[in-house]
């Protein structure tokens, strides 16, 4: 359980950075190089590659380099931890709502006796 919580802490940690949503969200379209992902952003490569390695080392995404050009692409199963978490939280939230509108509709017949 403890393992679960740090590597959700850690993907929540990764993805709470605009920039790094930005990079999943190019990912999304397939891999690119780093060089690519980078051009829309004001800042070094060094800073950049900060990132990267952290999208990495959540397991958001993995690296490969061929020659001089370093490829990113996404790696789906670091998604599992965030996507089970979310199924979770869905199931019990929808349990709430679901009671809640039974209690509501309890009410209005017992009102409308």
């Amino acid at each position: 359980m403890e393992n679960y919580s740090l590597q959700l802490n850690g993907v929540f940690q990764a993805l709470s950075d605009p920039t790094r949503r930005a990079v999943i969200a190019h990912l999304g379209r397939g891999p690119t190089s780093v060089t690519e992902l980078a051009r829309p952003f004001d800042m070094a490569l060094p800073s950049f590659m900060k990132h990267i390695r952290l999208l990495e080392e959540t397991g958001l995404i993995r690296t490969e380099k061929s020659g001089r050009v370093r490829s990113c692409a996404l790696e789906r199963g670091g998604f599992a931890v965030m996507d089970s978490w979310l199924a979770e939280q869905r199931a019990l939230w929808e349990g709430r709502t679901d009671r809640l509108e039974a209690f509501v509709m309890a009410e209005q017949r017992a009102e409308a006796k």
